[in-house]
Formats: C-alpha cells, sequence, structure tokens
C-alpha cells in the first residue's frame, strides 16, 4: 500500500508539473521589454512560494481515508483508498496550480500590465 502510495504521488507531482501555469499572454503594446522581464521574474518568483508538494500530500491522505471508508463498505479497502488518493492529491496539484497562476497574473496586472489571458 506504502509503494502504491509513493506511485500514485510521483504521478500527480509529474503531471501537475506538466500542466503548470501556461506563460501570461501580456499586450505588449507600450511595454519595455527589459522591464517586463524583471518584473516576469519577480512575478514568477511569488508564485513559486505556493508548495504543491504538501497540498498534494494532504490531498492524497485525506482522499485515500475517504477512499479507505467506501472502500470498507464493499471489502476493498486497499483499493478504495488507493483511488482516493489519486483523487484528492490530483484535486490538491490542480487546485495548487490554479493559485500559482493567479498569483503570477495578478503580480503582473498589478505592475500595470494588461494580461491577456
Amino acid at each position: 500500500m506504502r509503494h502504491l502510495a509513493i506511485v500514485v504521488l510521483a504521478f500527480v507531482l509529474v503531471f501537475a508539473g506538466c500542466a503548470a501555469h501556461p506563460d501570461p499572454i501580456v499586450d505588449m503594446k507600450g511595454v519595455n521589454p527589459d522591464l517586463l522581464a524583471k518584473d516576469w521574474a519577480d512575478c514568477e518568483g511569488y508564485s513559486e512560494q505556493i508548495v504543491m508538494g504538501q497540498g498534494v500530500a494532504k490531498g492524497a491522505a485525506a482522499g485515500a481515508g475517504v477512499g479507505a471508508i467506501g472502500g470498507a463498505i464493499n471489502d476493498h479497502v486497499g483499493r478504495g483508498a488507493a483511488n482516493g488518493a489519486l483523487i484528492g492529491a490530483t484535486k490538491s496539484g490542480l487546485d495548487a496550480d490554479r493559485d500559482k497562476q493567479q498569483v503570477f497574473k495578478r503580480c503582473l496586472r498589478g505592475r500595470g500590465y494588461q494580461v491577456l489571458n
């Protein structure tokens, strides 16, 4: 069971990393590209403060608990826990990724850029 949880967590982290925030589209009219590059790096740094791994692990643990309870009803505790862990970890990873995107875009907007997406 522990091995399965590690595999599930690794899968979710890779999946979440691949889906990680697409770059914001900035209207470049009247924008200094050098200043944008500096602000981009600063805003990206702020978004990296959101730690995805902790949320994914907590989501997996909560999902495993709920899944185990559901699995106990039909004598499949292990399968229920594994399915719950996968669902919980995936949801938590996607939520953290969405939060990173929002922080990044909010930061750019706060610095006066028109973010189109």
